[in-house]
């Protein structure tokens, strides 16, 4: 079993890394406890794979540090800091059969050639590559592979494990079932976990926590529900699937609800205690959240349908010319008058940007 620990934070202060004039990594404060799962999340060029490096030790910080249960870990080198790391391209050596790749970080440890076997049969056990032990890594599929790069940084017993976007190169089926077995293996071993990723449905099935990152600042932190059903910005809301933005001005405030009016389009939404009457906001709503029925409150013409299987989404343009994505179950057809309605616990109002 990995050696278990009570935290790993980066609080003193947070963590900077800057290339020259550029700072790609914004002063990032983060605790971490132990047998959490923790995904970094965000577009590409957010800071998210610098910020895994940094706390692997590939990457030295600007700025920052990295304390271990009261320890500072920073200033030790990668391979005294006990973490194992899966990255994105596996990494595996092409002329090692599956059993040597596995037993590689092994054999740089005085322990006996059986407990080496032991352990490595162990872990392609875990990873269901029992029977591979003599195959190359290019007899072997992607997701193969990637259980061989898993294997092999867990044969190690690491404190932490650290994930670089590891299932990217697969494609979407397997995808699926790879993420399945990195949650299963995470529960299985009582791993902690920090997982990079640009994939909002890898994020919210496999993390307890998720950190979205922007131009390297840390936008939000939360659970996977708090993610996804309360973003606290326009950012998180949009890269969280909320396509449709409505810039407001808060025309009633009343019993914890604000109603917001953009053109034509009234809108509800639950609200804080600092929303002000007569504001500038936003308020947003996903797609597949918007109620087609003739009691809606806009009208609308279909201008373009998407057929999604079960599903077609559609873009529809109301009265005023703001143009809203819908999604359904229903068939629409190009050219329909349709009727729109806003559920309030399915809008969410955000500050004005």
């Amino acid at each position: 079993m990995p050696e278990q620990f009570n935290s790993l934070n980066s609080l003193r202060p947070g963590l900077t890394k800057r290339y020259g004039s550029k700072t790609v990594l914004d002063n990032l404060a983060l605790k971490i406890r132990g047998g959490e799962f923790v995904t970094f999340l965000g577009p590409s060029g957010c800071g998210k794979s610098t910020a895994l490096s940094i706390v692997a030790g590939l990457t030295p910080a600007t700025e920052g540090e990295i304390w271990l249960d009261g320890k500072r870990a920073d200033d030790l080198p990668p391979e005294k800091r006990g973490f194992g790391m899966v990255f994105q391209n596996y990494a595996l050596f092409p002329h090692m059969t599956v059993f040597d790749n596995v037993a590689f970080g092994l054999t740089l440890k005085p322990l006996m050639k059986d407990e080496i076997k032991r352990r490595v049969q162990d872990m392609l056990r875990l990873v269901q590559l029992l029977g591979f032990e003599d195959r190359y890594p290019g007899q072997l599929s992607g997701g193969q592979q990637q259980r061989v790069a898993i294997a092999r940084a867990l044969v190690l017993r690491p404190r932490l494990m650290l994930f670089d976007e590891p299932l990217s190169n697969l494609d979407a089926k397997l995808r699926v079932e790879m993420r399945a077995e990195i949650k299963q293996i995470h529960a299985e071993l009582g791993l902690t976990s920090i997982y990079v990723t640009h994939d909002q449905a890898e994020a919210l099935s496999l993390s307890d926590r998720i950190v979205v990152l922007r131009h390297g600042v840390l936008m939000q932190s939360g659970s996977p529900q708090d993610i996804h059903d309360r973003p606290k910005n326009a950012f998180v809301a949009d890269f969280m699937g909320f396509r449709n933005f409505f810039k407001v001005k808060i025309a009633s405030l009343s019993q914890g609800m604000a109603e917001g009016v953009s053109g034509v389009v009234t809108l509800r939404a639950r609200a804080g205690g600092d929303v002000v009457l007569g504001a500038n906001a936003i308020m947003a709503i996903r797609p597949d959240d918007i109620e087609l029925s003739g009691e809606g409150a806009v009208c609308g013409r279909v201008e373009i349908v998407e057929y999604l299987g079960r599903e077609q989404e559609a873009a529809i343009r109301i009265d005023g010319g703001t143009k809203l994505w819908l999604r359904t179950t229903s068939r629409l057809q190009v050219g329909d008058t349709v009727s729109l309605g806003f559920p309030i616990d399915k809008v969410v109002l955000l500050p004005n940007e």
